[in-house]
């Protein structure tokens, strides 16, 4: 399995400096957590990773993979999906259809095939809803697979678009606020199956404002402060930590 290691990364936006040497590593089987303040650079940090943004300085690696000069496709192509903090979904096509759109780096049959609707390709569609019924079942919403995406409370269309990224197949799946408007049981439930996926080996980088729900699920912490690591640890050791209190937890926080 893979680990991400991201080594001396930074960003510099014109007299900006969003992240600064930042240097960390999310290991496979675990779910590390990416915590701070808004404005602190943790979605720049996510959109370094996966090719949206060049780097200033530093690398970016995934396994033997060198990612640092990589176009998204590349990203996409080496095992790594993220949701959004901003939900991106097709509103007007199927929950299923857009669960189906993350499968496409998976799909074998040639585009003559599926334009005559050959065997192969019937074979390869009919294998793709089965799978996206299966993470449908998983997340208990298989009964709005023919809704549209828009039809859904904004709690549901975050869970399709996790279901979108999870159908890639990914070996590191970075979630950006993914409990973001859900209620304890809600973020409970989708807790639970974010340590499934790691259990199952997959490598998983969580940014989140939720601090229970992170402490919950998370090994490994990294705090950023204006796009500086100023800690990482155990859950305990960050809610412990006095300049993540002051920094981010504020001054009323008792852990």
């Amino acid at each position: 399995m893979s680990a991400l290691v991201l080594d001396g990364v930074s960003k510099q936006f014109g007299g900006l400096q969003a992240v600064s040497r930042l240097s960390m590593t999310v290991p496979p089987g675990h779910i590390t957590g990416l915590i701070g303040p808004n404005g602190a650079g943790k979605t720049t940090v996510v959109n370094l990773i996966t090719g949206v943004f060049k780097l200033s300085s530093g690398s970016v690696r995934f396994g033997d993979i060198d990612l640092t000069e990589s176009p998204r496709h590349v990203v996409a192509r080496a095992g790594i999906a993220r949701t959004f903090q901003t939900i991106r979904l097709l509103p007007d096509a199927t929950v299923l259809d857009n669960i189906m759109i993350g499968m496409y780096r998976h799909q074998r049959s040639s585009l003559l095939s599926q334009l005559f609707h050959l065997r192969a390709s019937r074979s390869e569609t009919q294998a793709c809803i089965e799978r996206a019924h299966a993470l449908l079942r998983r997340f208990g919403m298989e009964r709005y697979a023919a809704f549209p995406a828009s039809t859904l409370s904004y709690g549901d269309q975050r869970r399709v678009e996790m279901m979108r990224a999870l159908a890639s197949e990914p070996r590191l799946l970075l979630l950006d606020e993914p409990v973001a408007g859900m209620n304890d049981v809600e973020a409970r439930r989708l807790g639970d199956i974010f340590l499934e996926l790691a259990q199952g080996g997959m490598a998983v980088l969580l940014i989140e404002h939720n601090i229970g729900f992170v402490s919950r699920i998370c090994k490994h912490i990294v705090v950023l402060d204006s796009g500086r690591n100023i800690a990482e640890g155990s859950p305990d050791q960050i809610l412990n930590n006095p300049e993540v209190i002051e920094a981010y937890l504020g001054s009323d926080f008792h852990a």
